[in-house]
């Protein structure tokens, strides 16, 4: 009996195991680290900064020696026939004799070494290399940002959408028991049928919202796990309250943060890419200059008329050659000066971009201050809103069960009350989401 307790015991405690293991538990740092890690866009930015290293590294390849090797085999299925004269061989003069020179079969094996000397696009396409590389480094930085905002987002929704459940579910029994007590009222003659409809009514309506919550709630989790790079059906348990959050994210002191636009993301992606339009020009103008190389052949031939090349008694004639190409560009109907004429219109927008980006990015950063500080500001008075509204609704309860009141007046205080809580939650999940706004707006870093 033992032994069936304790088999008993230990399978449950494995399944309760197993299913502890399926559950992820997350607070919002643990969720933003999480998805730098495993979120879509970041793992595409990480594969796009080796590529850029591999992109780097073949660029760089292009200026290194070069060795490829090459075998040829040719068989004449009819040999070209050539005229000698005639008197060559004995015949009579000013006639030709048809004769084929040459093995029906040949093959030749060679190996060659190149070297590029001198190419002024081949020292800018290494400078454009090391920049392309920049490039990806910015935009997965970027997108580390753009992934804790949205996951921030993220989180707060489900919260919110949890939030609005448990109020939902709180107005629905309160409304339950009124309608309760009223109908009874009714039933006893104390009351107008009119009461019972109303409230009737706004039970229906708050049932209605909170089927609408529990739908959006399965929703919000899946969008959670979009954010972090799950699948949509992971189980995923929140650690963090929306009050413990909204505490944490009240942090005035970044109002008065002084914001340095050259150290911000969007900021160095535009001096990068007038540094690309630079290079772009650069290379437009290189290609004007002389390029040199040189090379360096070995190979062997052998020469038979059926296929024994591979035979110890094959003879093979050995060559080597060395050289040297200079490729001077002299005149190309001034399609050169046009491309380098168009590269510099290139550069000159993207100096024009580089400080209309400037311009928004200060503009962004303060607008992103006021709106935090706006969030804050509406969160306090939602708070102070909601609590007049409960009790208000409250002393509209007692009125109406004391016959004080009509159904109308506790329908308006009922309303009031639904508003407020749903302009409080509002102000709750905006205190988060323009907090994390503001961070992005003032590049700062992921902690």
């Amino acid at each position: 009996m033992r032994k069936y307790i304790y088999g008993v015991f230990v399978f449950f405690f494995t399944s309760f195991l197993l299913a502890q293991e399926k559950e992820m538990h997350l607070s919002m740092q643990e969720a933003i680290d999480y998805a730098i890690k495993n979120n879509y866009d970041n793992k595409i930015a990480s594969k796009n900064i080796e590529a850029a290293k591999e992109r780097k590294w073949e660029t760089t390849t292009i200026g290194l020696p070069q060795i490829n090797g090459k075998l040829d085999y040719q068989n004449w299925l009819k040999q070209q026939v050539s005229l000698l004269p005639a008197e060559l061989a004995g015949g009579p003069a000013g006639t030709f004799v048809p004769v084929r020179f040459g093995t029906k079969q040949t093959m030749n094996a060679s190996v060659t070494l190149t070297q590029l000397i001198f190419d002024g696009s081949y020292l800018v396409g290494l400078q454009s290399a090391k920049t392309y590389l920049k490039i990806s480094e910015q935009a997965k930085e970027k997108t580390e940002l753009a992934t804790r905002e949205a996951v921030i987002n993220a989180y707060g929704n489900v919260l919110i959408t949890e939030k609005s459940i448990e109020i939902l579910e709180k107005n629905r029994d309160v409304l339950k028991k009124n309608l309760n007590e009223t109908q009874k009222i009714y039933d006893n003659g104390l009351t107008e049928l009119e009461n019972v409809e109303q409230l009737q009514i706004t039970l229906g309506n708050v049932e209605n919202n909170l089927s609408n919550a529990l739908r959006m709630k399965d929703i919000s989790y899946k969008m959670l796990n979009i954010a972090l790079g799950n699948t949509i059906e992971k189980k995923l348990v929140l650690t963090d309250s929306l009050d413990n959050l909204v505490v944490s994210n009240t942090d005035l002191s970044l109002l008065t943060k002084v914001f340095n636009v050259e150290n911000h993301i969007d900021f160095r992606m535009a001096e990068n890419d007038r540094e690309s339009k630079r290079l772009l020009m650069k290379l437009e103008q290189s290609k004007a200059l002389p390029s040199l190389a040189a090379f360096v052949n070995y190979g062997a031939n052998a020469n038979s008329n059926d296929f024994n090349f591979f035979s110890s008694t094959q003879k093979w004639f050995d060559y080597s050659l060395l050289g040297v190409s200079l490729n001077v560009p002299i005149f190309s109907s001034f399609g050169r000066q046009s491309k380098t004429a168009r590269a510099k219109i290139e550069l000159e927008n993207s100096e024009i971009r580089k400080e209309e980006v400037k311009q928004k990015l200060n503009l962004q950063a303060e607008t992103a201050k006021s709106e935090y500080q706006l969030s804050i500001e509406k969160y306090e008075t939602a708070k102070k809103n909601l609590a007049l509204a409960e009790r208000i609704e409250k002393k509209q309860q007692v009125k109406f069960f004391e016959g004080l009141s009509s159904s109308f007046d506790l329908l308006q205080a009922q309303n009031q009350l639904y508003s407020q809580q749903n302009n409080y939650m509002q102000s709750m999940l905006n205190v988060i989401a323009k907090k994390a706004q503001l961070e992005n707006a003032l590049n700062l870093p992921i902690k």
